[in-house]
């Protein structure tokens, strides 16, 4: 059987969590894939306490420079194993400390320094679609199903998953969200905010996996200005900014970029 495109001609890195894999390639496109298709990855409190420390190797590997985020089997992730959060909310304690770890992974996830991608096909619920709001950027299947499902389970999300969803789609969108618990199809989720680009399903990877490469060619250093001055309130840009604007006046890539547009050539970052 063909290896899927995503993770085809890639290296796997070790991961201490069973159902995520981590994958590297020559072309500077990193891949973390939830990997638990008989269960459509619903993500566990193993792969949860995994992400950070698995997010922070990718982003030293020398040579990584864009992140995609996917699902095995066609399906992004169902969200959180519901047995598990179960047996988690039978003591209020572990309650906490479980949603403490949800929110280390997606403040990981969103803190990577290079541009995230998340690839959605199928289903992207709850815990997932958190992680999908949590990159940078969202390309959705049309088939696609997305929703955030608290108000289906009786639970309260933390408030950095919940103001981060309302910064990414406006309020109103997010109780629309939240409120309902109902999932929207990939095709609605451009309108409302879910996703940058929605395509056919078949389309879906390669379309993903060539703007990964155009990124790959980018500044790192106007890309990192722009993470920086976005994930602060507006009145701390400035100051989020400054160091990266030092940086712009003494470091190579203005005088790369500049000289690679006169002689009508690619930059080389």
């Amino acid at each position: 059987m063909d290896q899927p495109l995503l993770t085809r001609d890639r290296s796997a890195l070790p991961v201490r969590a069973e159902g995520l894999n981590a994958y590297v390639g020559a072309d500077g496109v990193a891949v973390l894939e939830f990997a638990r298709p008989h269960r459509r990855n619903a993500v566990t409190l193993e792969i949860w306490q995994a992400l950070p420390e698995v997010l922070d190797r990718l982003a030293l590997h020398e040579g990584v420079r864009v992140l995609l985020l996917t699902g095995a089997g066609n399906t992004f992730s169902a969200g959180a194993d519901i047995a598990e959060l179960a047996e988690v909310y039978g003591d209020p304690k572990r309650a906490d400390a479980y949603h403490e770890v949800n929110v280390a992974a997606e403040e990981a996830l969103a803190a990577f320094p290079h541009p995230t991608l998340a690839v959605v096909h199928g289903a992207c619920v709850g815990g997932g679609c958190q992680l999908a709001v949590a990159c940078d950027l969202r390309f959705v299947a049309e088939d696609a199903r997305l929703g955030i499902t608290p108000a289906k389970l009786g639970v309260v999300y933390p408030a950095v998953p919940t103001l981060r969803l309302a910064r990414l789609v406006g309020p109103a969108r997010a109780k629309y969200l939240l409120f309902s618990g109902e999932l929207v199809r990939g095709v609605d989720a451009l309108p409302l905010g879910l996703a940058e680009r929605v395509l056919p399903d078949a389309e879906l990877d390669a379309t993903a996996l060539e703007f990964a490469r155009v990124l790959t060619g980018r500044s790192t250093q106007t890309i990192g200005a722009v993470k920086a001055a976005l994930a602060v309130p507006a009145e701390r840009a400035a100051e989020a900014l400054e160091p990266w604007e030092r940086r712009s006046r003494e470091a190579s890539d203005v005088h790369e970029g500049l000289a690679a547009f006169l002689a009508g050539r690619p930059a080389r970052f």
